[in-house]
């Protein structure tokens, strides 16, 4: 819901999210090795279940990219109200 507030250039930053995604990918896949190759179960499958969430998060992230900007009211759409508080 637009209240007219918002700034008329702002952007999402999808991109800083992807490259902050794969840096965080790569850290969780080394440590899920690392500590697979030292005998550490426990902490091999913490880092593999955050490899997990971490390659969710990119494709979600890169599906975001993909669907490109949204539609958004121009300018000339004026605000909408916001609905008021009924008690």
């Amino acid at each position: 819901m637009r209240t007219g507030s918002e700034p008329t250039t702002a952007r999402s930053a999808l991109r800083t999210r992807f490259w902050l995604s794969v840096w965080g990918l790569v850290w969780a896949v080394f440590g899920t090795v690392a500590f697979a190759l030292a005998d550490r179960v426990g902490w091999a499958v913490a880092c593999g279940v955050l490899t997990l969430v971490v390659a969710v998060d990119l494709s979600l992230i890169v599906r975001h990219i993909r669907q490109g900007p949204h539609y958004q009211p121009g300018p000339d759409i004026p605000p909408y109200l916001p609905p008021e508080d009924r008690p």
